[in-house]
């Protein structure tokens, strides 16, 4: 097959789009890591979820107010616009390393709820056998794909309103149940267990949780009318994802104790299990797989998608700018493959920690790349202010300031936690190491300008 195209095909409809960030902000997050940050903050966690959907919706807004004035520009474009080959190389490179991660924890996120039946199954082979069916999904064309992403994610859509009505119903007494009470929410410690500092340190995982939204931006390339599409998607998306966070989080918080939900199994499981509803657990685990893989399926388009951006504007191989006949950047998908074999083999090292491990990271990826949309928001403002028709920013610039500013603060927090010893380091050699990359690429690309003039 001839790979010589370097086109993405507008295929994307809305709806497309829309499913394709709810797939992204709908997985791990929710579906496992909510556990840990139970643990960490207890029912207040909630209000770690309403300050970072307050923030969510702040870059989601910026982004979109960006995409009515540059509809044939994704987040990448929109970043070099902004700050031009450095900046853009390191954020790009940063995103890509994001989703990759990101990836990884999903399939061995999949993995590990599939053990649920298959106990006997090592980790590493149920999550190779799960990346394999992602990665044959992104082959296909991306109008087949969206269509495919779109009902992956109705699935796990319906399962949360459906768990949301039903858990409603057994906390206010319809469905009775044991241990079920609203004392629950104050009862183990009191509504703030673990003070302020819990809600503090359940912002990492929140921020990864909430990743994914920005997939907005990268599909806008191959959406159709993209500066009417984008700004109405992001509206409506925002306050889906963030309702889908915090009502499941409060029913798990009033059905079962905060202190009593494992981190083995998801929480969203723990409680059909507990109310003793006979193969509901079943039904579940079988969504959560399906919402996991859904994830991973929006993953492996992003890294994809933004190795074709960066080649295109010569911050990658010009090798992941080559698209098939029918569209697929193939080479991207192809390293984005070999890295989840990575992943698959640290989980066959450590496979009781390297989920944990990985979803630190991502948090700090999420909230730097966060902060780039909102500075590329302010410095590219007042060249397009005039053009601005319908959406833009309310109060700008003090809400997006704010929000980069916020962003800022809860980064640096993050790395002066002891906690987050592990991701802290990997992040910030990450980082470095982008950088010092950056300025070698830069004085190539010079090089080459200059040869090419003379």
């Amino acid at each position: 097959m001839k790979e010589e195209q370097q086109v993405l095909k507008r295929e994307l409809a809305p709806r497309h789009v829309q499913f394709i960030a709810l797939a992204g902000m709908i997985g791990t997050g929710i579906f496992k890591g909510s556990s840990d940050t139970l643990n960490m903050a207890g029912p207040s966690v909630v209000i770690s979820y309403l300050i970072g959907g307050l923030l969510l919706f702040i870059v989601m807004a910026a982004l979109g107010e960006m995409a009515t004035v540059y509809p044939n520009l994704n987040v990448q474009h929109l970043i070099h616009k902004a700050f031009g080959f450095q900046l853009s190389f390191i954020v790009g490179w940063l995103y890509w390393i994001n989703w990759i991660i990101v990836t990884v924890v999903e399939l061995l996120a999949a993995g590990s709820f599939l053990k649920y039946w298959f106990q006997d199954i090592p980790l590493w082979l149920l999550s190779i056998l799960c990346g394999a069916l992602i990665v044959g999904i992104n082959m296909f064309q991306v109008k087949h794909y969206g269509e495919l992403e779109f009902w992956f994610a109705s699935i796990k859509i319906i399962t949360l309103v459906a768990f949301i009505i039903l858990g409603s119903l057994i906390l206010f007494g319809v469905f009775p149940a044991e241990n079920v009470s609203f004392s629950n929410y104050t009862a183990h410690g009191g509504f703030f267990p673990h003070g302020i500092g819990g809600v503090l340190s359940a912002f990492l995982v929140v921020m990864f949780s909430y990743g994914g939204a920005e997939l907005i931006g990268i599909a806008a390339t191959e959406t159709k009318d993209s500066e009417k599409v984008i700004p109405k998607v992001i509206k409506t998306t925002v306050f889906r994802v963030i309702l889908f966070y915090i009502l499941p989080i409060l029913i798990i918080c009033g059905i079962i104790p905060w202190n009593q939900v494992g981190s083995e199994d998801s929480p969203f499981v723990q409680v059909f299990s507990s109310i003793g509803l006979p193969g509901a657990a079943h039904v579940m685990n079988f969504v959560l797989i399906t919402a996991l893989l859904s994830a991973a399926n929006s993953g492996i388009y992003a890294t994809s998608r933004t190795l074709f951006t960066m080649a295109q504007n010569k911050e990658a191989p010009k090798a992941f700018a080559k698209t098939t006949k029918k569209g697929i950047p193939l080479n991207g998908i192809l390293v984005t493959t070999m890295f989840i074999l990575v992943g698959v083999f640290l989980a066959y090292m450590t496979p009781e920690q390297v989920i944990s491990y990985l979803m630190t990271i991502p948090g700090f990826t999420v909230l730097l790349i966060w902060i780039g949309i909102c500075l590329a928001q302010l410095r590219l403002r007042k060249g397009y202010a005039d053009k601005l028709k319908g959406f833009k920013v309310i109060w700008h610039p003090y809400t997006t300031f704010t929000a980069a500013l916020s962003l800022s603060a809860i980064f640096i927090a993050f790395i002066f936690n002891k906690q987050n010893m592990i991701g802290t380091i990997v992040c910030l050699v990450i980082v470095a190491l982008l950088v010092l990359v950056s300025f070698i690429a830069k004085k190539d690309k010079a090089r080459k300008a200059e040869k090419s003039v003379a």
